[in-house]
């Protein structure tokens, strides 16, 4: 770590400070999955499912930096591990993890988002990038693109490229913003179903679960019984309760060959922790914690 120069440098000072963060490559994406991740599909040593493109929820046991926002860490024994090396010689900025971190970025892309967002959101942290600005909230969301024109959303399963400690106070994420993806959300489309800004919000069906060995009616049942536990726990044990419905629902799907949209039915889990008034970050990491826990497991 005392030898750390350029990126891997600031990728430590972050991580220090909290950020979960990655490396980028000079055209700002992060570095390319390795072949054993690539092309795991769900099976194999490596059950990741080519994250994240999230094929399949499942763990990952490659020590390289694959998998964008997945792969972001606070560790700097990973961040300075040989298998990230190569990584940090070639990057070109490093990125981090704005929902790992409990933040949302608005990412107002040029003049007239960054007008409109001073109209009409809460002033906040902003960080001037090259053709508009980054405004910093606390708290997180679902991630989103082009909620309006030039604006998107990165939050959770997403990644911001880091700039600078930008200016003024951070505040709470506001309800103004959190709309943004819901608007979005219920767009219609030309042919008049319901457009929706991300796959973790769809509901699960065949289409999302090609691998799955069950049927419609089992998967959907022990979904709905699991989240009538969550949600019964009103005022207390509902972050735990995910855990358990998290790790049950991956028990059901551990002789699959996937992929059987275990993102998908996640994303409901937390959503019923987050409606009995479970913090969004917590949920994440408990449902997370669930199903790695049978996964890992099965790997």
């Amino acid at each position: 770590m005392r030898t750390a120069t350029g990126h891997l440098r600031t990728a430590l000072w972050l991580a220090e400070i909290g950020l979960p963060v990655l490396p980028l490559r000079a055209s700002k994406l992060p570095v390319g999955n390795c072949v054993a991740c690539t092309s795991s599909k769900g099976a194999g040593p490596c059950r990741c499912g080519d994250r994240p493109n999230m094929k399949f929820a499942g763990p990952c046991q490659c020590p390289a930096p694959c998998h964008a926002w997945a792969a972001a860490t606070t560790d700097p024994a990973v961040l300075t591990s040989p298998a990230w090396a190569r990584a940090w010689q070639q990057a070109g900025g490093v990125a981090y993890h704005p929902g790992g971190a409990g933040l949302t970025v608005v990412d107002l892309d040029n003049a007239d988002a960054v007008a409109w967002a001073r109209q009409a959101l809460p002033v906040t942290k902003s960080v001037a990038t090259t053709r508009g600005e980054h405004w910093v909230y606390r708290g997180t969301m679902q991630s989103a693109n082009g909620v309006r024109p030039g604006v998107d959303i990165k939050s959770l399963m997403s990644y911001a490229r880091w700039i600078n400690t930008g200016t003024g106070a951070m505040t709470v994420l506001p309800d103004t913003v959190r709309a943004l993806v819901g608007r979005e959300e219920s767009t219609r489309s030309r042919g008049g179903e319901v457009d929706s800004s991300s796959p973790a919000r769809a509901t699960w069906d065949r289409s999302v679960a090609t691998g799955c060995r069950h049927n419609n009616t089992f998967v959907r049942t022990g979904l709905q019984r699991g989240l009538a536990r969550i949600t019964a726990c009103r005022n207390e044990g509902a972050g735990s309760k995910a855990y358990g419905v998290a790790r049950f629902l991956a028990n059901q799907h551990t002789t699959c060959p996937g992929p059987c949209g275990l993102e998908i039915l996640a994303r409901h889990v937390i959503d019923a922790a987050v409606s009995v008034d479970v913090p969004e970050a917590y949920a994440e990491r408990a449902v997370t914690n669930g199903f790695g826990a049978v996964l890992v497991r099965t790997t």
